[in-house]
């Protein structure tokens, strides 16, 4: 069918509408919109599970050094009497010195612990990050570490679970120093003093061997910080293995190896 000029005219009308800028718009902030959902998919779930998964494996590889006897060893000198725990100088930042193990976070949950609180160098990566200038593992005082709730392997998410009586494991080198959670306190961001030798009191001489393990609350938020506060209740040499409670982390071990 042959097309006579008038209609040309008014077929050209029909198909070249005007392009909307409200349109373009629209479509612009759906694009946007989809991109940002995207994004937040991979950050809270892909991305956190791979980190997750990273962090563990890292736990389990210094684990594995510390028993095939790679690491370096103390001098005879420098060993301490067997009832009386091993205590390390704190490493140089963002150094690895220790793993975390929480029976109550899973059977298999292991993170690496490093020297320093920043983010991008420990807890974006690492998992949990020490208090620079708190006491180390086993020390008298108080040895404080940090963790993100959520994001980053959500390494403290389930800090609200611990229940009184909890183990909380410290792995280093030398052994495990065994914690035993005590309470849960809520406070200010700028509530600093839960990082004083004696916990919340200035100035006080520390004659207990405490843990102290930080986080943000509530859930997605910054606004506040929920502590948990564990007390040292016993001391084990790498030479005697390590504690039954934590055989599955060890059967995970020799599987690896």
């Amino acid at each position: 069918m042959v097309l006579e000029d008038g209609q040309r005219t008014r077929r050209r009308g029909r198909q070249s509408k005007p392009i909307s800028i409200i349109g373009v718009l629209g479509e612009i902030l759906i694009t946007a919109g989809l991109i940002v959902l995207l994004f937040l998919v991979w950050q809270t779930w892909v991305n956190n599970i791979f980190v997750s998964n990273t962090q563990r494996e890292e736990a389990l590889e210094l684990s594995q050094e510390w028993n095939k006897g790679e690491a370096v060893k103390l001098a005879p000198d420098e060993r301490a009497d067997p009832g009386v725990p091993t205590v390390a100088a704190a490493p140089a930042q963002a150094v690895t010195f220790g793993t975390l193990i929480v029976p109550r976070f899973g059977a298999d949950y292991t993170r690496p612990i490093a020297e320093s609180v920043s983010l991008e160098r420990v807890l974006n990566t690492r998992g949990v990050g020490h208090y620079t200038g708190t006491q180390m593992p086993g020390e008298v005082g108080n040895f404080a570490v940090a963790a993100h709730r959520t994001g980053w392997g959500d390494p403290f998410f389930d800090i609200n679970k611990l229940q009184l009586g909890d183990s909380v494991y410290v792995e280093t080198e030398a052994g495990w120093y065994r914690y035993v959670f005590r309470s849960l306190e809520y406070v200010a961001a700028t509530g600093v003093g839960v990082l004083n030798p004696v916990p919340q009191f200035d100035g006080a001489a520390p004659s207990d061997r405490v843990m102290t393990l930080t986080s943000c609350n509530p859930i997605h938020t910054a606004d506040e910080r929920i502590i948990a506060y564990a007390v040292y209740d016993t001391w084990y040499p790498r030479s005697e293995g390590a504690p039954t409670e934590i055989a599955a982390i060890a059967q995970n071990l020799e599987g690896a190896g």
